[in-house]
């Protein structure tokens, strides 16, 4: 199997550590990609215990992401991120893939 190529900003990893942290028993941030959304699909953001067999782990420092098979093929190449500005707080995706995406930026079409 090839190393995936999506990369966990600082930002997102601080975030995620400080969120499991916690959170008791939940280790990592699942992220998923499914049908839906007003541009197609839709990203999904689950805390979760443990991985799954078809689950590839991305880490930056203790932070871990968990990105299903699936899920992996639509997000290849992207970054995930935290971003905190004027108009709130988020996790972001930053999808090369994705050739249109709505106003809010949580659902993308390819």
């Amino acid at each position: 199997m090839t190393t995936p190529n999506v990369i966990l900003s600082d930002a997102a990893a601080k975030r995620i550590t400080e969120i499991v942290g916690g959170e008791s028993g939940k280790q990592a941030l699942r992220v998923s990609v499914e049908g839906g959304g007003c541009s197609g699909f839709s990203y999904k953001f689950d805390l979760v215990e443990s991985p799954t067999e078809d689950d590839v782990v991305i880490a930056n420092g203790e932070a871990k992401v968990l990105i299903d098979s699936l899920s992996l093929i639509y997000m290849e190449g992207s970054e995930i991120d935290f971003v905190d500005n004027l108009l709130g707080q988020s996790f972001q995706i930053k999808n090369p893939n994705a050739v249109a995406s709505c106003g809010c930026g949580t659902s993308f079409s390819v």
